[in-house]
This record gives C-alpha cells, sequence and structure tokens, in this order.
C-alpha cells in the first residue's frame, strides 16, 4: 500500500463551494437567470424524449440514441445544477464530506457516458452515409440497444478507481472550493496541502486524458470520413440533408469537447483555475441547453415531432 493510499482520518467532514462570490443582489439575479435555464433544459430535452417515444416515423437508431441522449443530458444537468441553485440562496454554501463525493462521481461518470454516446451516434452517422447498403443490416435495434446498454454501464465504470482514490486522500484543511461543484481539480489540489499525492494525480489524469483524446479522435475521423463521403453524393437534396444531420451533431460535439479541453487538459496555471469554474459551467449547463435546439432547428423530421408534442400541451 502506498503512502497515499494509507488509511487517514477526514478530520475536514464538510466542503465549502464558493460558486460565485457577489452581492447578495447579484447572487438573486443568478439564481433566477440559471433556474430559467435549468428548467429549460429539462424541458427542451424532455421535448425530444417524448418526441422519439410517441412518434413511430423516429422509430430508428439514430433518433433512439439522440433521445437517450437527451434523457443523459436531464441527469447530467441534475447531478450539478440544483445544488448550485441552492448555493446561490445558502449564506454558508457547505456541502457534507460524502455528498461531495457523491457528486464528483455522478457528475464525472455521467461525462463519461457523454463522451461514449457522441462516439457511437459518430459511428451511427459513419455506418449510415458511409456504409449505407449495410446500414440495416449491422445498426439493428438489438445492436443499437446493445451499444446504449454499453455506454451507461461503461460509463459508470470508468470513473469508479479515481474517485476510489480520492475516498483515501487526506483532507485536513483548507476546505474551500473555488467552484460551484465539487470538481476532481480542487479536490486534488485540496488534498495535496496535506501529503504529497502524484500516483493519485497522475492516475486520474491519465484516465481522463485518455477517454477525452481517445473518444474525440475517433469522433472527428469518423465524420472526416462521413464529410467526405457527403460531398461526394450526387443528389443536391441529399447532400443537403446528410450534411445538416452531421453539422447538428459536430456542433454539439465542438461544444462539449472544446470546453472540457480547457478544463481538464490545459495547464495548470493560475490563470486556468480561475477559469476552470467558467469553461466547466459551459459544458456542464449551457451545453445541455443548446442541445435541443441544435439538433432540432436543422432536422426537418424532429421539428415535426416537436411541433405534435409542443401541440399536445
Amino acid at each position: 500500500m502506498t503512502s497515499e493510499a494509507r488509511n487517514f482520518s477526514h478530520p475536514v467532514s464538510e466542503f465549502i463551494l464558493l460558486g460565485f462570490p457577489c452581492r447578495w443582489e447579484m447572487q438573486i439575479f443568478l439564481f433566477s437567470i440559471f433556474s430559467a435555464t435549468y428548467i429549460m433544459t429539462i424541458f427542451g430535452n424532455m421535448a425530444i424524449v417524448c418526441a422519439v417515444r410517441w412518434d413511430h416515423r423516429l422509430h430508428t437508431p439514430m433518433y433512439i440514441l439522440l433521445a437517450n441522449f437527451s434523457f443523459l443530458e436531464i441527469c447530467y444537468v441534475n447531478s450539478d445544477v440544483p445544488n448550485m441553485l441552492a448555493n446561490f440562496l445558502s449564506q454558508t454554501k457547505t456541502i457534507s464530506f460524502a455528498w461531495c463525493l457523491l457528486q464528483l462521481y455522478f457528475f464525472f461518470s455521467l461525462g463519461t457516458t457523454e463522451c461514449l454516446f457522441l462516439s457511437i451516434m459518430a459511428y451511427d452517422r459513419f455506418l449510415a452515409i458511409c456504409r449505407p447498403l449495410h446500414y440495416s443490416t449491422i445498426m439493428t435495434m438489438k445492436f443499437c440497444c446493445s451499444l446504449i446498454i454499453f455506454c451507461w454501464i461503461y460509463g459508470f465504470l470508468w470513473f469508479l478507481i479515481p474517485v476510489i482514490l480520492v475516498t483515501r486522500l487526506p483532507f485536513c484543511g483548507p476546505n474551500v472550493i473555488d467552484d460551484f461543484l465539487c470538481d476532481l481539480g480542487p479536490l486534488l489540489a485540496l488534498a495535496s496541502r496535506c501529503v504529497p499525492i502524484p500516483g493519485t494525480v497522475l492516475t486520474c489524469g491519465t484516465m481522463s486524458s485518455l477517454l477525452i483524446f481517445a473518444t474525440f479522435f475517433y469522433i472527428t475521423g469518423s465524420y472526416t470520413l462521413v464529410l467526405r463521403a457527403v460531398v461526394q453524393v450526387p443528389s443536391v437534396a441529399g447532400r443537403k440533408k446528410a450534411f445538416s444531420t452531421c453539422s447538428s451533431h459536430l456542433a454539439v460535439v465542438f461544444l462539449f469537447y472544446g470546453s472540457v479541453m480547457m478544463t481538464y487538459v490545459s495547464p495548470g496555471s493560475g490563470q486556468a483555475e480561475g477559469m476552470q469554474k467558467f469553461t466547466t459551467l459551459f459544458y456542464s449547463v449551457l451545453t445541455p441547453f443548446f442541445n435541443p435546439m441544435i439538433y432540432s432547428l436543422r432536422n426537418k423530421e424532429m421539428k415535426d415531432a416537436l411541433k405534435k408534442v409542443l401541440g399536445g400541451f
């Protein structure tokens, strides 16, 4: 057993999440803005889930993956936004040690699952456009469901080791986290003040980087082949439809991965640490908010289905 993994007592029983320090009036304003964003995010993603569920024309692998991705986004924002909203109105802004680690696990597990979903959505588009004659035989409903189950299970297993390592670290104080959630970087920084933890930092960094870069390069490689095939489509209408679908997916990919890489791959300078909460805010709160609009604005089938769903309320 290494020196990092010894059984230390945890004198820190709770953490203080600074969030966005400002005057009380500004805290109320931010609470109102993020509450509205949260409600619209839930509503928008739930509308996509319902549209796919109720419109039989959308019972295809692409839309089933999109519905699961939207459900994932609902879970993702619920892992951090409710606590952030509560902190805006809190005087103490505290979170217990156990709840902090639980939030860390669910936040990163859902983020890992999102990377995997974006990868299989890229694979689905690659098969549909680059291998159209084999698409129906490869991407069957059974195979599609197997991919979805794989994403959820593997997503929650991948980050289990880093979280276990964090639970065994000593936290002897201070307990202030300059963020609106229990993020990995600030927790490791607090623990490193008590004892050197190079092994844990290396393990967490390696697993995060491996996941981010492996899925990102796979996705960009897939869409490079897809876009090359789209250019060769003889029909202008077919080329336009394929490009619209792929551009929506690519927009989500670059929104998510751009902010994630700025958070977890950029050098750990003071400026980067100060900006971390804002990049985390972008991919964990704003990206799920924009996704329903990105996927529906350039997709006629989805727009028609959403009109039916929204017209029923």
